[in-house]
């Protein structure tokens, strides 16, 4: 998986969202941070506590510029239907992707072959369409939400101020570190 740093691949799907079916494609994150959120599958388990997760944080995201899609291998009419039954899956506001020939899943090379589900995987993507970061966990291990808003703050930081990093567990407002020779061996 050699994604970071790589252009996402053109695509085109259709989305439920806020109660309406949308066209989606590439174009349409141009110049916008992104977070592309696969999963496996509607109606199961560990998935509706991520997504719910997701949407606890919507709102921060929103107002950071970064719009949310999850993607999984279910159609968009799977995930009207979800929406419709699920407490927790109804204050979703983002775009939920149906992905059912899975061509979206294989350009971020998330796709389960042998049983044609996504993987539990996060991509962030930057205004140039760049993969700036990614996660990728086994079957039983949910994300957290709050860490990946952290991840984005670091990366629009990063992006903003050519030259500094973020260290481990760095928060905003917190001390960056810039890279240099004079650095080497004192960290």
């Amino acid at each position: 998986m050699a994604l970071i740093n790589t252009k996402i691949k053109p695509f085109a799907a259709t989305a439920f969202k806020q109660g309406k079916f949308i066209d989606v494609t590439e174009a349409d994150i141009a110049g916008k941070w992104a977070i592309f959120f696969f999963y496996p599958a509607d109606f199961t388990f560990v998935c509706p506590t991520e997504l719910g997760d997701v949407a606890d944080h919507y709102a921060e995201l929103q107002k950071m510029g970064v719009e949310v899609f999850s993607v999984s291998t279910d159609t968009h009419f799977t995930h009207k239907a979800w929406h419709e039954s699920s407490d927790t899956i109804v204050k979703i506001q983002y775009g939920m992707i149906g992905d059912p020939t899975g061509t979206i899943t294989r350009n971020f090379d998330a796709m389960r072959e042998d049983e044609g589900l996504a993987d539990r995987a996060t991509f962030i993507v930057d205004p140039d369409g760049i993969i700036q970061a990614m996660e990728i966990t086994a079957e039983g291990i949910g994300r957290d939400a709050s860490d990946l808003v952290r991840k984005i703050k670091a990366a629009q930081y990063v992006r903003a101020h050519p030259g500094e990093v973020c260290p481990a567990k760095w928060k905003e407002g917190e001390k960056t570190l810039a890279p240099s020779l004079e650095l080497v061996g004192k960290i």
